[in-house]
């Protein structure tokens, strides 16, 4: 770095050096404009006194030229006010412009109706949906009644059948039964009244053939010369508590099913004037000769 000694031993001979180029300058234009005239026999002479031209001035290293300032920006120019159309032209632009605005508000009036439409399209297909939805839920919902029905009515009618089973077993044994005791009373019944054709046994069973066959509905295949036996099972009083046909038996099914409700209808059998041969169980023969 300079020190303070280099600074003022500069800045002195930067002073001496600007003062001998203003002294020089001076005398220079001092010189330049002195003219002198020297009158002098002959022809006359004119002469000028021309002093030394003046040096040039030293250019220094350390001194530099000041920047120069820009020039300031013009402002800006007002712009032109464009030129008003005629009034004809502004009706037409208005006109145009009115147009546009109701060509747009017919444009979104008509999406609007678009849009409600699909809603409602949309709304209608929902609901259908729906509709469809409920539907087969009802239908499933039947379904599964249906099929709970048929397998109770099936469970009902396997029950029914196994019921049917069981009183078929119990009456073909009670039948059973009361032919064996049939069997051993008959002797006795026989003998009772002292085993004449007229006895009370049998007119108890010539009683119980007229009031079955007042009872009996005959169908038209029933045919002369039918000969049933009869199972009956009674209690005291001649009211019936079963009756099937047994064996032998020249009926078919249709005239064996009338004889059986003839015994119904006919309860209570034939019993007062009668305790004496009354049986619990009897095998009795039915006829019919036409």
């Amino acid at each position: 770095m300079e020190s303070f000694a280099d600074k003022l031993r500069a800045f002195a001979f930067a002073l001496g050096l600007h003062l001998a180029c203003i002294l020089a300058l001076l005398a220079g234009l001092w010189w330049t404009h002195e003219t002198r005239t020297v009158v002098m026999p002959g022809p006359v002479i004119e002469a000028s006194l021309v002093g030394p031209t003046a040096a040039p001035k030293p250019r220094s290293g350390r001194a530099k030229p000041a920047p120069a300032k820009p020039p300031k920006p013009e402002p800006p120019k007002p712009a032109a006010e464009p030129p008003r159309p005629p009034p004809t032209e502004v009706l037409r632009q208005d006109t145009v412009e009115r147009e546009k605005v109701a060509a747009l508000a017919q444009e979104k009036a008509a999406q609007e109706q678009r849009e409600q439409e699909e809603r409602i399209r949309q709304e209608q297909v929902e609901l259908e949906q729906e509709q469809q939805r409920k539907l087969a839920e009802q239908r499933k919902q039947l379904d599964e009644i249906r099929k709970q029905r048929a397998d109770a009515e099936r469970k009902a009618n396997i029950e029914r059948e196994r019921l049917a089973q069981l009183e078929d077993r119990n009456r073909e044994k009670a039948e059973a039964q009361a032919a064996a005791e049939t069997e051993q009373e008959a002797p006795q019944a026989r003998t009772g009244a002292g085993g004449a054709d007229d006895s009370l046994a049998a007119r108890y069973a010539a009683a119980i053939q007229a009031a079955v066959t007042d009872n009996w509905n005959r169908p038209e295949s029933a045919t002369a010369g039918l000969r049933c036996v009869l199972r009956i099972a009674q209690i005291p009083g001649g009211e019936v508590i079963s009756v099937t046909v047994g064996s032998p038996c020249n009926a078919d099914p249709v005239t064996r099913n009338s004889i059986e409700q003839a015994v119904m209808k006919a309860a209570p059998l034939p019993y007062e004037g009668f305790q004496d041969v009354f049986q619990r169980n009897i095998n009795f023969n039915f006829r019919y000769d036409g």
